[in-house]
C-alpha cells in the first residue's frame, strides 16, 4: 500500500445527502470532557467570586476550544482508521491530565494544565496536516496556518504555566484570545495567506450532531451533580422541592435546544452552500454560551439545595439568573444564525429574567430559583406552541 493510499484511508468517505454518524470512539473521547465539566463546576462552587468567575471562564474557554477543534478534525478524519483512533486515545490521555489539573490550574498545576493543552492542540493539528497533505490541498494549507497560530499561542500557554498569579492569568488570556480570534481572521499567516469558510468543507450533519451531544454531556453532568448532592442531604420538603426544581430546569433547557432548534439547525447546515460559515459561528463560538449557562445553572442548583430557605446571597442570585440568561442568549443567537430570525419567546424570556433579578432581595433561594425555572418553562412552551400553530396554519 502506498503512502498516498494510506493517507486517503485516514479521511472520511462522504456520500451526498447523507451524514456520517458519530462513531463510538468519538463518544468514548467525549467522556473525558464529562470529567472536565464536572471539575469546572466544582471549582466554581468553591471559588465563586469575581476572580473565580474569570478563572472558570478562561478554563471553560480552553476546554471547549480543545474539544471543538477535535470535532472539526474528526469531521474530516475517519475515526474508524486505527491511526486516527490512536490519535484520539492520545488526546484522551492528555485530556485526562488537563482535567485533573483544572482545580489547581492557577496554583501548583499550572504547567501541567498548559502543557497538556498545548500538546493536544499542536499535536492534533500537526497530525491532521500530515493526513491532509496529498488528499485535500485547501485544508492542508488551512491546517498549516492553524498550526502556526497554535504554535504561537502555545508559547503564551507554556509561559503562563511557568509564571504565577496575575501574570499567569494575563498570559493565558492572551493565548486563548489568539486562538479565539484566529478563525475570524481566516488564520492569516504572512506568506501563507488566509483561509475562507468555503475551504472548510465540513459535513454539516455530523458536526451538528457532535455539538448537540456536547450539550447532552453538559446537561447530564448537571443532573449527576445535583443528584449526588441531593442523595447526601436529608429529604426534607424544601430540599426535595429544590431537587425537583433543578430537574425541571434541566428538562426545560433540553426542550429549548432539542425540541426544534437542534434538528432545524442540522438540516440548515447540511444543505448550506457554505457550511463552514455556519459551523464557525453557530457551533464553534455560540455554543460556548450554552455550555456556560448550563454550568452556572448547575452551580445555582447546588447553592439552592444546600440552603433553600433564608436570605438569597449574591453568589446564589448571580448563578440562578446568569445561568438561564447565558443559555437563553446562546439559543437566541444560535437560532438567529440557523433559522434567520430572533425567537420572540427567547427575547421575552431574557426580559423576564431581568425583571426577576431585583426580587432576589425579597425571595428565599428556592423561590428565586423556581422563578427562573418558570421563565425557562414559559420560553419552551411558547416556542413549541407558536411553531406548532405556524405548521398547522
Amino acid at each position: 500500500m502506498t503512502e498516498s493510499k494510506t493517507r486517503r484511508g485516514l479521511l472520511r468517505q462522504r456520500v451526498e445527502h447523507q451524514h456520517n454518524k458519530v462513531s463510538f470512539v468519538e463518544l468514548f473521547f467525549d467522556l473525558v470532557f464529562v470529567f472536565a465539566i464536572t471539575q469546572i463546576s466544582h471549582t466554581l462552587l468553591e471559588h465563586f467570586s469575581p476572580l473565580g468567575l474569570a478563572q472558570a471562564a478562561l478554563l471553560l474557554g480552553a476546554v471547549w476550544w480543545v474539544w471543538i477543534y477535535t470535532s472539526w478534525v474528526t469531521n474530516w478524519l475517519d475515526p474508524d482508521h486505527i491511526g486516527v483512533r490512536l490519535m484520539l486515545f492520545a488526546l484522551m490521555f492528555l485530556g485526562l491530565l488537563l482535567s485533573t489539573s483544572l482545580p489547581e490550574a492557577f496554583a501548583e498545576k499550572g504547567l501541567l494544565f498548559s502543557g497538556a493543552y498545548a500538546a493536544m492542540q499542536i499535536g492534533r493539528s500537526a497530525f491532521t496536516m500530515w493526513c491532509l497533505k496529498r488528499r485535500s490541498p485547501e485544508n492542508y494549507r488551512n491546517f498549516r496556518r492553524i498550526t502556526v497560530w497554535l504554535l504561537f499561542s502555545g508559547c503564551f500557554w507554556i509561559a503562563g504555566g511557568l509564571a504565577e498569579g496575575n501574570l499567569r492569568f494575563a498570559l493565558w488570556a492572551v493565548a486563548l484570545g489568539l486562538e479565539y480570534v484566529s478563525p475570524s481572521l481566516g488564520f492569516y499567516v504572512p506568506g501563507l495567506g488566509r483561509s475562507s469558510t468555503a475551504d472548510w468543507d465540513v459535513e454539516g450533519g455530523h458536526f451538528a450532531e457532535r455539538c448537540a451531544l456536547f450539550i447532552i454531556i453538559a446537561l447530564g453532568e448537571s443532573v449527576l451533580v445535583t443528584g449526588a448532592t441531593f442523595a447526601k442531604l436529608p429529604a426534607t420538603p424544601e430540599v426535595t422541592l429544590a431537587f425537583a426544581n433543578s430537574f425541571l430546569s434541566s428538562v426545560a433547557m433540553w426542550w429549548i435546544y432539542f425540541n426544534i432548534g437542534a434538528e432545524r439547525a442540522s438540516e440548515r447546515i447540511a444543505h448550506s452552500d457554505d457550511p463552514g460559515r455556519i459551523a464557525r459561528l453557530a457551533y464553534t463560538y455560540i455554543h460556548l454560551l450554552l455550555v456556560a449557562g448550563i454550568i452556572l445553572v448547575a452551580v445555582g442548583d447546588e447553592y439552592v439545595l444546600a440552603h433553600p430557605a433564608g436570605h438569597t446571597d449574591a453568589k446564589t442570585a448571580i448563578a440562578v439568573i446568569a445561568g438561564p440568561g447565558f443559555y437563553l442568549l446562546g439559543n437566541l443567537l444560535f437560532k438567529k444564525v440557523t433559522a434567520g430570525w430572533y425567537p420572540l419567546s427567547h427575547v421575552v424570556g431574557l426580559a423576564l429574567l431581568a425583571l426577576l433579578t431585583p426580587l432576589a432581595a425579597l425571595l428565599p433561594p428556592l423561590g428565586f430559583s423556581i422563578g427562573a425555572t418558570i421563565v425557562l418553562i414559559v420560553v419552551a412552551a411558547w416556542e413549541t406552541i407558536s411553531l406548532r400553530s405556524v405548521r398547522t396554519a
